[in-house]
């Protein structure tokens, strides 16, 4: 149990937050009752005051706490954002799945006494830092939280990867494509591509095939202090997609052959707030509906 009294807060919300005003004047109000000094991100200062807001990225790094009103792939790009130290992250659900945020949104109003005092527990998540090369050359780099994929854009075409470990072979793989995720990665695209589930507190990484030319071409788990290095062997040819590099499933980067995408265990973590420090059972058997 935590005991870090929060006394600075920002707020960062999903593009269509308007269509919850009500509930967001709601959550300030309660904020300013409790004399905490409120941030807001782009999309929540228009309907709460006349500046502009300020980056996630701000947000982050000049708070105690950050509210995170949205769904999955809203907190997702939070953590893309993170500073290397980073405000406690509280998510609410607003959107479908939510299977990483913490609270509904009237469950986040009844506990925000016990929040602000410090009664909660902390969850630490690790994150990928994905880099691709071209020619020798870094020319992407970016943060993720859940997974980097690397398919045939728009085709379920098989296409060669050739995948080392701590510049070590471990195979080329023929294959509609493949997901590295991490271990909070774990429970989305590598999951439905036949994926394991891991817990989130292993540091490791997944390697999970897409649709495998051989059956015995099967996911792999291995420790997260490793650099998983994957080269692309195919040709891109005009009358087909590109071959496609997607991070957590909201930024994509067009592949040439002979380009090499790295993926390392960050530096940089996200600590996300849970009010019981035992909750990941009963949350997959919820949103995996187990049992049912």
């Amino acid at each position: 149990m935590s005991n870090n009294r929060i006394r600075k807060v920002g707020i960062i919300a999903k593009s269509n937050i308007g269509e919850r005003e009500d509930y967001v004047r709601q959550l300030i109000e309660e904020l300013k009752k409790r004399k905490i000094e409120i941030m807001y991100d782009k999309n929540v200062a228009p309907l709460v005051s006349k500046n502009i807001g300020s980056t996630k990225s701000t947000l982050l790094a000049r708070n105690d706490m950050v509210i995170v009103l949205g769904g999955d792939g809203t907190l997702l790009k939070t953590a893309r954002n993170a500073p290397q130290k980073c405000a406690l992250i509280a998510a609410v659900n607003m959107g479908t799945l939510g299977f990483l945020t913490e609270f509904a949104p009237k469950d986040l109003l009844k506990k925000l006494g016990p929040v602000l005092k410090g009664n909660f527990f902390t969850d630490e998540r690790m994150l990928l830092r994905v880099t691709t090369y071209r020619n020798g050359k870094k020319f992407h780099t970016t943060l993720s939280l859940n997974d980097a994929v690397i398919n045939q854009g728009g085709f379920a075409r098989l296409i060669t990867l050739k995948v080392e470990i701590n510049q070590r072979l471990l195979g080329n793989f023929h294959a509609d494509g493949l997901i590295l995720s991490s271990a909070t990665g774990s429970t989305g695209h590598a999951l439905s591509a036949g994926g394991p589930i891991v817990h989130p507190r292993l540091d490791s990484f997944i390697l999970t095939p897409i649709c495998p030319a051989k059956l015995s071409m099967r996911p792999i788990v291995i420790p997260s202090d490793r650099q998983v290095s994957v080269k692309v062997e195919t040709e891109w040819r005009r009358e087909r997609k590109p071959i496609v590099l997607t991070i957590d499933g909201q930024i994509t980067l067009n592949l040439r052959r002979d380009d090499v995408v790295r993926v390392r265990r960050s530096s940089r973590s996200i600590h996300m707030i849970r009010m019981n420090e035992h909750n990941y059972y009963p949350v997959l058997r919820r949103k995996l509906n187990w049992g049912e």
